[in-house]
């Protein structure tokens, strides 16, 4: 299973930086947004984390699987907790997938693609966002920040 032990090496270098910047967080940024209608930084952050979890749900499952809604954090330190409950759940989510469920064909969002094809949209969409989630911490003022990727 090489082509998962690579995936999750280069996901969990994403997900350690994701955590890394939320050290960064005081409570009172956690439900800052940039605009009206926009998610909240704790928000974004909680999306990025259930998101890679249904997605991961999905490819395992062979069908959509919606994402967990969890409960807001009121401090960092809870959203770190959550975020990190959620890594392990679809570290051993993603360990347990065998190379038929990788290889099978998945029904996402009108697209159908093989189960590691939708793996990889999902570190796409975890990127994505937590670049967002860079800008929201240079909006608030935040200068020292972590590297994009931990290693």
């Amino acid at each position: 299973m090489v082509k998962i032990n690579h995936f999750m090496d280069s996901w969990m270098s994403h997900r350690k930086a994701l955590l890394e910047l939320i050290d960064t967080f005081e409570n009172e940024h956690l439900n800052y947004r940039p605009w009206d209608k926009a998610m909240t930084l704790s928000e974004l952050v909680l999306h990025i984390s259930s998101s890679t979890g249904m997605f991961v749900e999905s490819v395992k499952n062979g069908v959509f699987a919606p994402p967990s809604t969890p409960k807001m954090p009121e401090t960092t330190e809870e959203l770190k907790q959550l975020v990190e409950k959620e890594t392990q759940q679809t570290k051993r989510n993603l360990e347990e997938l065998t190379e038929s469920q990788l290889n099978q064909i998945v029904e996402f969002s009108g697209m159908k693609m093989p189960g590691m094809a939708l793996l990889e949209s999902a570190k796409d969409h975890e990127i994505h966002h937590k670049g967002q989630v860079f800008t929201y911490a240079r909006l608030i003022g935040i200068e020292n920040l972590p590297f994009f990727i931990s290693r």
